[in-house]
């Protein structure tokens, strides 16, 4: 960490901004097209790229069309757009190059996946909820039989008693 501090302590805030910002246009250039524009290491500018990712920040990759990035990314998107009006929203779409209707869709599936996942519990709790009386079900099934069982163990013990008996009282 101590050469990180170092590292940015040595970049200039507003140069490392410059930077950071063609990371995030449209079409980025690639890390070592950065690296050796700027010169700075290409370590740095991944770390600064994983930094931005970690705050939230939609970092495309520079070899992807705006359909092929990562659905982190075009989440990040979504959150970075939520509260924004639709003027607002075709300006930054601008600055990424993106279509705002890409940006709908993507947060329809997000929304959709939320859902799903919802559901998904709600179906969850459901099924557990039948298994609890199924099993339940089950087990007083079991306690019946069993008490048949024993009734009928019962029986064949005194049918015993009573030949044992009987042909005990006839030989006297």
């Amino acid at each position: 960490m101590g050469g990180w501090n170092s590292r940015m302590s040595s970049i200039p805030l507003a140069r490392k901004h410059s930077i950071l910002n063609k990371m995030l246009s449209a079409n980025p250039p690639t890390v070592s097209t950065l690296s050796k524009q700027e010169g700075i290491s290409e370590a740095t500018l991944y770390n600064w790229r994983k930094q931005l990712r970690s705050e939230g920040h939609a970092v495309p990759d520079p070899d992807r069309t705006s359909e092929n990035w990562s659905a982190a990314t075009k989440f990040a998107v979504v959150v970075e757009t939520a509260a924004l009006s639709e003027t607002e929203l075709a300006e930054y779409c601008r600055g990424k190059g993106l279509y705002p209707e890409q940006v709908k869709a993507w947060r329809d599936a997000a929304i959709s996946a939320q859902n799903s996942s919802a559901q998904a519990a709600t179906d969850k709790q459901e099924l557990a909820r039948d298994y609890r009386k199924q099993i339940k079900r089950l087990e007083r099934e079991i306690a019946r039989k069993d008490k048949a069982l024993a009734e009928a163990a019962a029986l064949l013990v005194l049918q015993k008693k009573m030949r044992a008996l009987w042909e005990g009282g006839e030989e006297e």
